[in-house]
C-alpha cells in the first residue's frame, strides 16, 4: 500500500521519528488539499453555491457515518453524527438530503481513517460557517467538538496505531484517503469537475 514514502512504523516514545498522526496528516495532505480546492471554488455567501456545497456533503457524510456506525461497540472512540444537522439545513433551504455515494470502510483501521477525516471536517466546518450568508442555516457547519474532543481523538488514533502495527497504519491511511476521495467525488457531482 502506497504511503508516499513515509515511515509508518511505530515511533519510539522519545526520539525524532514522526508520530502516526503526523504521518497520517502528511500521507493525506495532497488528498486534503485537492478536496479543499474543489470545495473552495464555491462562495458560501452565494445562496446557490451554499446549497450545492451542502448537497455535495450530503452525498458523502451520511455514507461515512454509516460506515462508522457499522463498527462494533468499543472499536472507535465516541463520535456524534452530523447527518441530522445537514438534513435539517437542507430542509430549511427546501432541499432533501441526496442519495449517498457508495462507500466502504470495512476494517477497523479503515474506519479509524474515515473517522479522522470526518471529524477533521467538523473543525473545518466551524471556519466555513463564518463565510455563509446571514440568514442561512448553519447547524451542520457550526457543529463543534466538545472541549478536548479533537485532541482526545488524535490521542486515541496514536494509541491504537502504537499497538496495532504497520499493516493497521497502512490501512488507516488508506481509509482516510478513500474518505477524501469520496468527498472529491461528491464535489465533482454537485460542484462540477476540473
Amino acid at each position: 500500500m502506497a504511503t508516499h514514502g513515509l515511515d509508518i512504523r511505530r515511533p519510539p516514545r522519545h526520539g525524532s521519528a514522526m508520530s502516526f498522526v503526523a504521518t497520517l496528516r502528511a500521507a493525506t495532505a495532497a488528498d486534503h488539499e485537492m478536496v479543499d480546492a474543489r470545495f473552495g471554488r464555491v462562495a458560501l455567501d452565494d445562496p446557490a453555491g451554499y446549497r450545492r456545497v451542502l448537497l455535495a456533503h450530503g452525498r458523502a457524510l451520511p455514507a461515512v457515518e454509516a460506515a462508522l456506525a457499522g463498527a462494533g461497540t468499543g472499536e472507535l472512540p465516541g463520535w456524534r453524527p452530523r447527518s441530522p444537522a445537514l438534513a435539517e439545513d437542507l430542509a430549511a433551504l427546501g432541499l432533501a438530503l441526496p442519495d449517498a455515494l457508495p462507500f466502504a470502510a470495512d476494517g477497523d483501521a479503515e474506519r479509524w481513517g474515515a473517522l479522522y477525516v470526518g471529524e477533521g471536517s467538523r473543525l473545518g466546518g466551524q471556519l466555513l460557517a463564518r463565510s455563509v450568508a446571514a440568514g442561512f442555516p448553519v447547524a451542520y457547519l457550526s457543529s463543534r467538538h466538545e472541549p478536548g474532543e479533537w485532541r482526545a481523538l488524535l490521542g486515541a488514533i496514536e494509541a491504537r496505531a502504537g499497538t496495532a502495527g504497520a499493516g493497521w497504519c497502512e490501512a488507516a491511511i488508506a481509509g482516510a484517503r478513500a474518505t477524501f476521495a469520496l468527498y472529491a467525488r461528491a464535489a465533482e457531482i454537485e460542484l462540477g469537475g476540473d
